[in-house]
């Protein structure tokens, strides 16, 4: 950013439709169709995710310790996930711009089918600050984001709605990438993104759960799959207008989102509801050098990875 759960299965059982048509009663009513089935959301397993992290750790290590815009770290990042998608069947594009005199790079992966006029997508930004690694910001969002797609296609869902990925350059300068990348949609091709769904930092090692108070549909979908494992959620406004999906609220797509704390302090009340430190920041490493694999919390990693892919099938049915 800028600047073992016992009830999944009742969060993502298989939803029906629960409204029948009376029968018989009336004369000439018509047969009461079938229900339709949901596609359940796949659970996302936290071991999965966290092998992308130590992979963008080891990107990290291996080009100055960081991942940041204009550096080797970046592209060999970039590259990592492009890499992955293509091998999984996605058609995949990089899409190049400049800022502070350094190219710059979105990934943007769309998966084949599905109405294109209806388009749901889920972003996160894959850039670092030059002062680490940037694991927790926002190697967490970008994992389960990558995570959640290969989902797709390992289990080859096909929903109504057409899904698209992306993975944002240069967020850290500005929002920089997302921004070029809604400024250079048509005006016909913004009006067809149902839905913007954006994960920047999402494995706090102190973490809370917030939920983005934008479009009343994703928030209320955030809020349904936490409520079914049990989990507490308060309306995020740390990170408000702060992160990629600004660009695309400025132009009329509906967002949501969700983000597990950076700087602010953990209060005595969030203690009792999460757990955790009170006093101490979300993420006291944040954009820092120890901004590491060390400095993530695996149970909201996997609490968030699971509710992100909860609202892509929700939300692309």
């Amino acid at each position: 950013m800028k600047l073992s759960v016992s009830g999944r299965a009742t969060a993502t059982a298989v939803v029906a439709a629960a409204t029948l048509l009376a029968t018989g009663s009336i004369a000439g009513a018509a047969p009461a169709p079938e229900p339709v089935a949901i596609a359940a959301a796949p659970d996302i397993p936290v071991a999965d995710v966290k092998a992308h992290l130590t992979q963008l750790q080891s990107i990290a290590t291996a080009n100055g310790g960081n991942r940041a815009h204009g550096r080797t770290g970046y592209r060999a990042s970039l590259d990592y996930a492009k890499a992955k998608l293509d091998a999984a069947g996605f058609t995949t594009t990089i899409q190049q711009f400049t800022a502070s005199s350094r190219v710059g790079y979105n990934l943007i992966a769309d998966w084949p089918g599905g109405d294109t006029n209806q388009v749901v997508m889920a972003g996160s930004h894959l850039d670092s600050v030059t002062s680490g690694a940037g694991i927790n910001d926002n190697g967490t969002g970008s994992a389960a984001v990558l995570e959640t797609a290969l989902t797709v296609a390992r289990t080859g869902y096909h929903p109504t709605k057409h899904l698209r990925f992306a993975w944002w350059g240069a967020e850290e300068l500005g929002l920089v990438g997302s921004r070029y990348y809604v400024n250079n949609l048509s005006p016909t091709n913004r009006a067809r993104i149902s839905g913007y769904l954006n994960f920047d930092m999402i494995g706090s090692p102190n973490p809370g759960y917030f939920v983005y108070d934008d479009d009343p549909t994703i928030e209320q979908t955030f809020k349904t799959y936490f409520a079914g494992i049990g989990v507490a959620t308060e309306i995020e406004t740390e990170g408000d207008g702060r992160s990629d999906h600004a660009p695309f609220k400025s132009a009329g797509v509906p967002v949501g989102g969700l983000f597990t704390g950076a700087s602010r302090t953990k209060t005595a009340a969030q203690v009792t509801k999460w757990g955790g430190t009170a006093g101490q920041a979300f993420d006291r490493c944040y954009h820092s050098s120890c901004d590491t694999t060390a400095n993530v919390n695996d149970t909201a990693l996997n609490r968030n990875a699971d509710a992100l892919a909860y609202a892509v099938w929700t939300l692309s049915q």
